[in-house]
């Protein structure tokens, strides 16, 4: 996901300025057990005052209102961060594929690229969504939670941490377990998206030599195998909500009893006790919400990795030739020149001495017999890049620009061509 920061540069104020909403509304959240502990103690328990009451619960719906206020305000600028951010990595990953040699394309495969264009995309929008709304609001309210109750029973607060330390660990193993697990569905899916296209590509060949069921037998294959290892990362998420219940259940358990024993002996107040159940309450949430968080930030790192392999791929074919021409009405629209192809290294030229020139409009037929290259040949024009120029002297009106095809002189293909491409 660092390597994916780049496309989050345009929208800086919305990645600093939604976390700060949604601290500023976790920092509320917070007096909201101290206002309920002073409505017990002393609006019902001290005073007997129904003014007070009413005054407090005034306070506790002021704060509900402005911390609703800050989380919308969060959740528009999260929403504007993630939906740019994943339009541009699109736009720059479509750019890029459509940049890369024949031989990269058939590495990564069309259903990959499908996949990593559209699904991991939508992972890693997601989760920068979920980032600014929960990254800084989680923490902060265990921290907080945990500071609180410290403010208001030491002793008890120990309860706190060693709930918090369990929750940590569980996540800990859960996810240091399912990161794999995640990029394995992810290449799966793949898998499911290559049969796929296969299938519905050559739908007519495989009825002709009657190869339904074996195709059948195919699909049937890669999608158990993708059930197979999807219900056991499923199993291994199940765990995280269940067990954290659990743990922050038996704190709370913990803490009325042992709160109930001070009040007792009077060293505490039964505020207090409310107090910190909804502090571990809020640590409870948080810790769900943290659970949720990681798993959503697994998936999006295997996402982010597949995406980042794109981006990393660089093609084996690269112009070394960039001479400009003018865009005269004679101008060649296809030009080789001496070119030279081979499909190994090390291996003899296909294809050499080629030269010829195409002009615009112009019909050319290549003929030759099997194997003599013919294919080989076609498919080197593609390589050839456009340069839009204007013509000496005139401008250019409207859209209608002139341009000159510049086939490279001297190209020469890399080995790792030589098993995908026709001859």
């Amino acid at each position: 996901m660092i390597k994916l920061r780049r496309f989050l540069k345009d929208y800086k104020k919305e990645v600093i300025i939604g976390p700060l909403c949604k601290l500023f509304e976790a920092i509320l959240e917070l007096f909201v057990p101290l206002v309920m502990a002073n409505i017990i103690d002393v609006g019902i328990n001290e005073l007997h005052d129904t003014g007070y009451v009413l005054r407090m619960g005034g306070v506790l719906i002021l704060l509900a209102a402005t911390g609703l206020t800050s989380a919308l305000f969060c959740q528009y600028f999260a929403s504007k961060a993630s939906q740019g951010a994943g339009t541009e990595i699109r736009r720059a990953l479509f750019r890029h594929i459509n940049s890369l040699s024949h031989a990269e394309l058939d590495r990564l495969g069309t259903p990959s690229l499908i996949t990593r264009i559209t699904n991991d995309t939508n992972q890693v929008q997601q989760n920068i969504a979920m980032c600014i709304r929960l990254l800084t609001r989680a923490p902060f309210i265990i921290i907080g939670s945990l500071i609180m109750a410290m403010s208001i029973n030491l002793r008890m607060s120990l309860i706190f941490f060693g709930a918090a330390l369990l929750i940590a660990l569980t996540l800990y193993i859960v996810m240091s377990r399912s990161v794999p697990l995640y990029a394995a569905v992810q290449k799966k899916l793949d898998k499911i998206g290559l049969i796929s296209r296969e299938n519905l590509s050559g739908n007519r060949v495989i009825r002709a030599f009657s190869k339904q069921n074996t195709e059948k037998a195919r699909v049937d294959a890669a999608t158990e195998d993708l059930t197979r290892t999807s219900v056991r990362v499923s199993k291994l998420s199940a765990l995280l909500s269940p067990i954290t219940y659990l743990v922050t259940d038996c704190a709370i358990i913990a803490i009325v009893w042992f709160g109930a024993v001070n009040v007792n002996a009077g060293g505490m107040k039964t505020g207090d006790i409310v107090a910190l159940v909804s502090y571990m309450t809020q640590i409870l949430l948080a810790m769900v919400v943290v659970a949720n968080l990681v798993i959503l930030m697994t998936k999006a790192g295997a996402s982010a990795k597949r995406i980042n392999e794109v981006f990393e791929t660089k093609p084996s074919v690269a112009e070394i030739n960039h001479d400009y021409i003018s865009a005269k009405e004679n101008t060649p629209k296809i030009e080789f020149r001496n070119v030279r192809f081979n499909y190994s290294s090390d291996g003899d030229d296909e294809l050499s001495g080629i030269s010829f020139t195409v002009k615009n409009g112009q019909t050319v037929g290549i003929i030759g017999g099997t194997g003599s290259g013919k294919s080989t040949l076609i498919s080197l024009i593609p390589r050839s890049r456009q340069h839009e120029v204007a013509e000496p002297g005139r401008k250019r009106r409207g859209n209608q620009p002139r341009t000159a095809n510049r086939s490279g002189s001297g190209i020469r293909r890399q080995a790792a061509e030589r098993a995908r491409q026709p001859r």
